[in-house]
């Protein structure tokens, strides 16, 4: 959905899926300028390097390849042979300054944007072959901008260049009039010295246009508020839907608690407002479970099932209350409601083992202790519950 569809601007900060997504096609921030400025700089150590380690035989190559015995001159196979020699041997020489800029044309995407492979950015598109979209792309604000730098670049190289060349004009234009060895070695000083020149001048454009692309591509990834909202919903789903599905997990889970109340031993009640059913399996749990749980409406439907089942219901308001708070349905009850809970469990297996006549002769469950932190628990549970 484009801006003209939505209405909308995008101001908003792409989200890190639309930089991920964007990444994922091989669009990312580049320099042209940053690439050439680290090729140039590696380059520069490079020779660096090789003029250190292997300085003194590239230079005897080359003086050797200036030189020709008299005897040569007028044998060409031998002149041919003799230019073969020196040429291999010089190019020997230089193989490992090659390979190290053919390594630094690596490391220039690398220090910008990393290396990214990617092959939907290789597949042929219909706006890359459009005459008109070339036409957009040359003569807009982008083309525009391309041939700034380009300018630019030509009016910088260029005058260092100049400069560079007025201030060594006379070492230049001398060269060849003295000793060949040390001819050659001056010759390739100064070469050392225009790369460093042309390497400062083009880092320092490519300190101003890499600042230039990060923003320009960030911009071009900036969202729209629809587009935010789209993108959640297709990351997420849609939220009407979702709320659909935890309305029916939530009524499937209601329709397995309300079954499982038949099995248990005990059902806990405020009376009125609590209901809480428990099932103690010595052989396979170490504690009571609490199997069934609910407040008003739901506390009512436990009751119902509970004497429909003839499962046994105590009232125990603070311990009803206690259990709704802490426990989850399917988990053990808390330690610190082991002794309260063994007491109601203790009463209903009494009641069990009593015949009918002996039932209106038992006493009641008695006073049942429950530490006072339940109480503010049971405010808090029984208002988030109420409010979902």
């Amino acid at each position: 959905m484009s801006e003209e569809d939505t209405g909308q601007s995008k101001s908003e900060q792409p989200t890190a899926k639309k930089q991920a997504d964007s990444r994922k096609k091989g669009q990312v921030a580049r320099s042209k300028e940053l690439n050439t400025g680290v090729m140039l700089l590696i380059g520069v150590i490079g020779m660096w390097f090789l003029m250190t380690v292997n300085g003194g035989e590239l230079q005897h190559s080359f003086s050797s390849l200036f030189k020709l015995e008299q005897s040569l001159i007028f044998e060409p196979a031998k002149v041919l042979t003799h230019l073969k020699e020196n040429l291999l041997t010089i190019l020997l020489l230089m193989t490992p300054f090659f390979l190290i800029t053919v390594v630094a044309s690596f490391l220039g995407p690398l220090v910008m944007g990393g290396w990214v492979f990617s092959v939907e950015a290789l597949a042929p598109k219909a706006s890359r072959m459009s005459p008109l979209a070339g036409f957009k792309r040359m003569f807009g604000s982008e083309g525009f901008i391309e041939m700034v730098k380009a300018l630019a670049k030509f009016v910088v190289i260029g005058a260092v260049a100049a400069v560079g060349f007025v201030v060594l004009r006379d070492t230049v234009l001398l060269l060849g009039m003295g000793e060949t060895q040390k001819e050659v070695a001056q010759g390739m000083q100064i070469m050392a010295i225009f790369f460093i020149i042309l390497t400062v001048a083009l880092i320092s454009i490519a300190l101003i246009d890499v600042p230039y692309q990060l923003h320009k591509h960030l911009s071009k990834l900036k969202m729209s508020m629809q587009d935010i909202k789209d993108e959640n919903k297709q990351t997420n789903g849609n939220p009407e839907v979702k709320g659909r599905i935890r309305a029916l997990q939530h009524e499937a889970s209601q329709r397995r608690m309300l079954g499982d109340i038949a099995a248990s031993d005990v059902v806990i009640t405020n009376p009125d407002h609590y209901s809480v059913a428990l099932k103690y399996d010595q052989d396979s749990t170490a504690a009571p479970t609490v199997v069934a749980k609910g407040i008003d409406h739901m506390a009512f439907r436990i009751r119902e099932i509970a004497k429909a089942h003839e499962v046994e219901m105590v009232p125990a308001p603070p311990l009803a209350r206690a259990l709704y708070a802490s426990t989850e349905i399917g988990k053990e009850i808390p330690d610190d409601l082991y002794i309260a809970v063994a007491q109601v469990l203790a009463y209903v297996y009494r009641l069990r083992e009593a015949s009918v006549y002996e039932r209106a002769g038992l006493a009641g469950v008695g006073m049942i202790d429950v530490p006072n932190h339940y109480e503010s628990m049971t405010a808090t549970r029984k208002g988030v519950d109420a409010n979902g």
